[in-house]
């Protein structure tokens, strides 16, 4: 027991200093901690004041970067901005002149390009972009042919630089099988074009010339077998055509007919023969009235043998109608570009005329072209009045002039008296004079003759009898003669002698009066000679 006690006592005893140990290791552990992670807060502190302060300079650093970057990249967008611009003057300046812009090198893509013809430019073919800036790389572009504006939305074309041809794309262009059908036109096929049927008939009208190329791969598959039809092409009308090439519609032919090249010269075409080769077909339709292909129709392919394939070409327009000078209808002004509805003066077949035209219309449309009535246009304007102040007994000569008042345009040569027109068209004459008689117991008269061109074309008279000096009568001609450049008029006293007896006699029998009629004048001036143009042929003129 005593032995049990004894160990009770020195186990507390060294528990008790075990634990006055381990505080006081703890409270030295633990200051040792304290000022540990004091001293690493304040380490931490400063790295954290030290990135602080790298931020800082890092956000200024990637600032200035930030805004030179950006004030790079604007200042190339504003070079960028700058040359387009003065590429965009030039093209400007070259459509509105239409003389090559050779300097002036684009090097936007093709996209670009025909954006802005057709939305700035307001070309209406390929030919005229090509005029315009040759330097442009062939490929696709906007034209719009019925005028910007008006009409259709403009038409996305394959242009051809190097002819200035206008293609326009369609759905067929590829090989096409016709498959086995046995009836005329048997198998169909509608063509679907990137383009309206009014902007491509606007292109072909616009173009000198337009073509489309029909190929047909055949086995036994004829267009015509026994005079019967079993294939053909609709135009754009929807009529059936059946010339495969050139532009004679009112034959069935290919272009092996035209070149007398068929494998069978009775046939028109290769596909006609009733070989059971493969053979092909294939031409050119160049009547731009009728094009494009708008159907292709075959047929009698039932057999196993029979094959037929198709291809069909891009409706493809080049060159420039040609516009015989001064419009004559509203026709030549939408060719030479004329787009905005109104009324126009045009060259008639004799005079200037105005009509209205519809650009919202296409030529041959109803109601494209209206008459208004006739324009009273002159090149040049002719009138003059003469006048004589003394007598004049002359026969058979042209009667001259001492005063010319008016002489507008220098027809009348007042020496001669004899009025030369100087342009072509429709002109009015007056004359007016006093007769003189003289003491005659007889028939005296004076007559005044009007000459075109030395033909007797009016005459003025004046007669009496038993006459005494100082009688007078008046006399009086009017005219109006359709002349043309150069022609001549005058005037001249009558030929006749006055009559004897009151009654008409041989010439032998006649005997001039002891004084003569006369056309009497004085500084008075009876004599009064005017004329004018009234309507000038104007298309003479021009």
């Amino acid at each position: 027991m005593a032995l049990m006690a004894l160990l009770v006592v020195v186990c507390l005893t060294f528990c008790s200093t075990a634990s006055a140990i381990t505080l006081q290791d703890l409270n030295k552990n633990f200051v040792k901690f304290k000022e540990a992670v004091t001293a690493k807060e304040i380490k931490l502190e400063a790295k954290v004041t030290e990135l602080e302060t790298k931020l800082l300079r890092l956000e200024g650093l990637v600032e200035r970067n930030l805004i030179s970057l950006i004030k790079e990249d604007f200042a190339t967008k504003m070079v960028q901005l700058e040359n387009n611009v003065s590429q965009q003057k030039e093209m400007l300046i070259a459509l509105q002149t239409k003389e090559p812009a050779d300097r002036t090198t684009f090097e936007l893509d093709n996209s670009e390009n025909a954006y802005f013809f057709a939305k700035r430019s307001i070309l209406r073919t390929c030919q005229e972009i090509r005029a315009a800036i040759p330097s442009l790389s062939s490929g696709m572009y906007w034209i719009d042919p019925d005028g910007q504006g008006v009409g259709d939305d403009p038409i996305y074309v394959y242009c051809n630089m190097t002819t200035g041809s206008s293609s326009v794309t369609h759905d067929s262009e590829s090989p096409i099988n016709v498959g086995h059908c046995a009836e005329p036109g048997c198998y169909s096929r509608t063509i679907n074009y990137n383009a309206t049927s009014k902007q491509m008939i606007a292109l072909a009208e616009l173009s000198g010339k337009c073509q489309q190329s029909i190929t047909y791969d055949c086995t036994y598959a004829p267009f015509e077998f026994n005079n019967v039809p079993f294939g053909w092409w609709s135009d754009r009308h929807g009529n059936p055509q059946y010339f495969w090439a050139g532009s004679n519609a009112s034959a069935h032919t290919c272009q092996c007919s035209i070149d007398q090249s068929c494998v069978d010269a009775t046939a028109k075409c290769n596909c006609d023969s009733t070989s059971p080769m493969q053979l092909t077909d294939q031409g050119f339709v160049t009547d731009k009235k009728v094009l494009p292909v708008t159907r292709l129709s075959f047929g009698r392919t039932q057999f196993e043998i029979s094959s037929g394939v198709h291809t069909l070409g891009r409706f493809e327009c080049f060159g420039q109608a040609k516009s015989a000078g001064i419009p004559t209808s509203c026709e030549d002004l939408w060719r030479i570009g004329h787009s905005l509805n109104g009324l126009y003066s045009i060259k008639g077949p004799a005079m200037m005329e105005i009509i209205f035209c519809d650009f919202t219309k296409l030529p041959g449309d109803a109601g494209f072209q209206r008459w208004v009535g006739y324009a009273d246009v002159k090149s040049t304007h002719v009138y003059f009045y003469v006048q004589r102040s003394q007598r004049f007994t002359t026969v058979n000569a042209s009667i001259p002039f001492d005063v010319a008042t008016l002489n507008v345009g220098n027809g009348m040569n007042v020496t001669t008296g004899i009025f030369t027109a100087p342009r072509a068209g429709t002109y009015f004459f007056c004359f007016t004079g006093l007769a003189e008689f003289p003491t005659f117991p007889y028939l005296s008269y004076l007559g005044i003759d009007l000459y075109w061109n030395g033909n007797l074309t009016g005459r003025a008279f004046v007669e009496d009898v038993n006459t005494v000096a100082g009688q007078y009568s008046p006399l009086s001609l009017q005219s109006t003669l359709h002349m043309q450049q150069g022609d001549q008029v005058w005037l001249q006293i009558d030929t006749l002698f006055p009559l004897v007896g009151g009654r008409p006699a041989g010439r032998q029998k006649r005997m001039p009066p002891a004084k003569r009629v006369v056309l009497f004048d004085d500084s008075r001036h009876f004599t009064h000679f005017t004329g004018w143009m009234l309507e000038e042929e104007i298309s003479r003129s021009l």
